[in-house]
C-alpha cells in the first residue's frame, strides 16, 4: 500500500515548511493535510495532483519512487527509450471510500500521462459525494463489469465491458459501480499544461478513415450521451 502521507511529511520537514504553507501552495485545508500526513485520509487523484504541483514535484515522488528535486529546480527532462513493466497486481495501491486505485509505472517520473487501474465502489451519487475534477483530459475503458458514468454537463451513461469514455477532466465526474460482478476500469489521465509544453496537440490535419473489425465476443453495452449535440448551420456563399 502506498503511503504518500509519509512522503508529504518528509518533504515538508526537509524544506522547513509548515502545514499552513503547504496549504497555501496546494489549496488543500490544513486539517486535510494533517489527516493525510497521519494516514487518516487516502488521497484521490485530484488531491495527489494538487500536492505534486504545489510542492513542484512529480506525482511519482509521492509513491516514494524517487527523490524530489528542490523547489524551482529542473524537474523535466527529455527522455528516449524509457520503459516500465508492471506485472499483474503490481503497482502503488491507494484505497479511498469511492475507489480502490493501483498506479503502475510509478518508477518513471515526468510521464506525459498517468495510468490508473480503478475499482469503483459507490453505487449512487449520494454515496459518492462531491464530483471529482482536476486539470487535463481523461480516457477510461471498462475492463470488467459495468460503470455508470456521471458528468456535470451530460446525462449519465452506462458503460459495459469494452466501452470507453474520453472527456475534459476539469468537468465534475464520477464512476459508479453498476454491476453485481467485480468492476474494473483502466483510466489514463493527462495534465493539460504538461501536454501543451510537449507540443500537443499537433498541427491540424485530416486523418484517414480507419475501419475496425467487429468484436468476436458478445456485443458490448450500447452507450450514447443523452445530451444531443447542437446543430450547426453552414452558410454558403
Amino acid at each position: 500500500m502506498a503511503r504518500p502521507g509519509e512522503v508529504l511529511r518528509s518533504l515538508r520537514e526537509q524544506r522547513g515548511w509548515t502545514l499552513a504553507e503547504v496549504s497555501e501552495r496546494t489549496g488543500l485545508a490544513v486539517s486535510t493535510l494533517s489527516k493525510v500526513e497521519n494516514d487518516k485520509m487516502s488521497l484521490t487523484y485530484d488531491k495527489l495532483t494538487r500536492i505534486s504541483k504545489g510542492l513542484e514535484i512529480d506525482i511519482g515522488v509521492l509513491f516514494g519512487s524517487a527523490v524530489a528535486p528542490e523547489p524551482g529546480g529542473t524537474s523535466r527532462r527529455s527522455f528516449s527509450g524509457r520503459r516500465s513493466v508492471s506485472r499483474t497486481g503490481e503497482g502503488s495501491a491507494i484505497d479511498t471510500p469511492n475507489y480502490a486505485h493501483v498506479y503502475p509505472a510509478t518508477d518513471l517520473l515526468n510521464k506525459q500521462m498517468v495510468p490508473i487501474f480503478g475499482q469503483p465502489k459507490a453505487r449512487t451519487l449520494e454515496e459518492f459525494g462531491e464530483l471529482l475534477r482536476h486539470s487535463g483530459e481523461e480516457f477510461s475503458v471498462v475492463l470488467e463489469g459495468a460503470v455508470l458514468f456521471h458528468s456535470e454537463l451530460y446525462s449519465p451513461v452506462l458503460l459495459g465491458t469494452g466501452d470507453s469514455v474520453y472527456f475534459d477532466s476539469s468537468m465534475g465526474h464520477a464512476y459508479l459501480r453498476a454491476s453485481k460482478e467485480p468492476c474494473r476500469v483502466l483510466t489514463v489521465c493527462s495534465d493539460g499544461a504538461s501536454l501543451a509544453a510537449a507540443g500537443y496537440p499537433p498541427a491540424a490535419h485530416t486523418a484517414p478513415a480507419v475501419s475496425l473489425p467487429a468484436p468476436t465476443s458478445a456485443a458490448p453495452v450500447v452507450t450514447r450521451a443523452l445530451k444531443p449535440a447542437a446543430k450547426q448551420t453552414v452558410k454558403r456563399r
